[in-house]
């Protein structure tokens, strides 16, 4: 299906017309957060794994000015091949189409876009948050106010380790934003399976994280749902060892002056480095994980809209 601004696939047009289970994913992750050719790899990956399952994917991000939802597989190679393309959040949306770019949408813009379409579900790996001094430097995350307005269910691994993880949390609470573990009430931090901090509700099956959100739009509310998916003990990093790794990134970042929208790409090849790529791992397996349960909620959805 074709029109301006938004483009959407046929496919993804036609599962979401007849009720089909679908999930969004986002772009940034394989035009700014892995390294080539594990990008390509795993976003095709990806897309695979949740077509193996009956789930269409709808890979979403910019393409020559047009916010496609559903690129096709050309499409996702050029992206994640491309030096010459923008980090996309929702305010750059209209300047990247007008200047005709590609961009690789971060988590703020997939979900608008996701939402536009009528998709529901959207995976991810870690959302972005409140940065350490915020309250200096007001330097917190678009996804924040956007996921406030915005009506879908995003599965992640927590925020990323490198943000202020209690302040990210009082503000999904301010912003009226639930957070739910998926078999756990401790809010996972990304790369480790506990952040150390405690949340205050769960779901043990996907079959529950439906019926909330069945809730949610039933009561009209604008905002998403975040259920919070930790990655495996044995596949997380060494907490103790991330501590003083995140200590170590911030250091560097502040003594060459890297800042706003650098920071998080900056801070993550830092860790990668620094961890000689096991973080890369880490990082790949919290993205199968939340795109699999991602597969599993946008079924449960789309079996309760067909029974009722």
């Amino acid at each position: 299906m074709t029109g301006l601004p938004i483009r959407i696939s046929e496919e993804v047009a036609e599962a979401v017309a007849a009720g089909a289970p679908v999930v969004a994913l986002e772009s940034t992750i394989f035009t700014h957060g892995l390294p080539r050719p594990r990008n390509l790899e795993v976003a095709l990956e990806a897309e695979e794994r949740l077509r193996s399952t009956g789930v269409v994917p709808a890979t979403i991000g910019v393409f020559a000015g047009v916010p496609t939802v559903g690129l096709s597989t050309g499409q996702i190679e050029e992206l994640s091949e491309s030096d010459d393309l923008d980090k996309s959040s929702l305010r750059d949306l209209p300047v990247i189409t007008a200047l005709g770019r590609h961009g690789g949408t971060t988590v703020a813009a997939t979900a608008f876009l996701a939402h536009r379409a009528g998709i529901r579900v959207f995976s991810t790996g870690g959302l972005g948050g409140v940065h350490y001094g915020a309250s200096q430097s007001f330097d917190e995350s678009a996804d924040l106010t956007t996921l406030a307005t915005t009506p879908v269910t995003v599965i992640s691994a927590g925020v990323k380790s490198i943000l202020d993880i209690r302040a990210t949390l009082e503000r999904f609470e301010t912003l009226n934003i639930p957070v739910i573990g998926y078999r756990t009430r401790r809010y996972p931090g990304f790369y480790i399976t506990d952040s150390g901090h405690a949340i205050g509700y769960r779901v043990d099956t996907p079959e529950e994280a439906a019926e909330v959100i069945e809730a949610r739009d039933g009561l009209g509310l604008p905002q998403a749902v975040l259920i919070a998916n930790p990655v495996d003990p044995d596949k997380q990093l060494p907490p103790q060892e991330l501590d003083a790794l995140l200590t170590r990134a911030w250091a560097e970042a502040e003594r060459l002056g890297v800042s706003g929208n650098a920071s998080t790409p900056f801070l993550l090849d830092f860790i990668q480095r620094d961890t000689q790529g096991r973080s890369l791992e880490v990082n790949i397996e919290v993205y199968r994980g939340n795109v699999r349960l991602g597969g599993e909620i946008a079924t449960a959805l789309a079996a309760a809209r067909n029974e009722g």
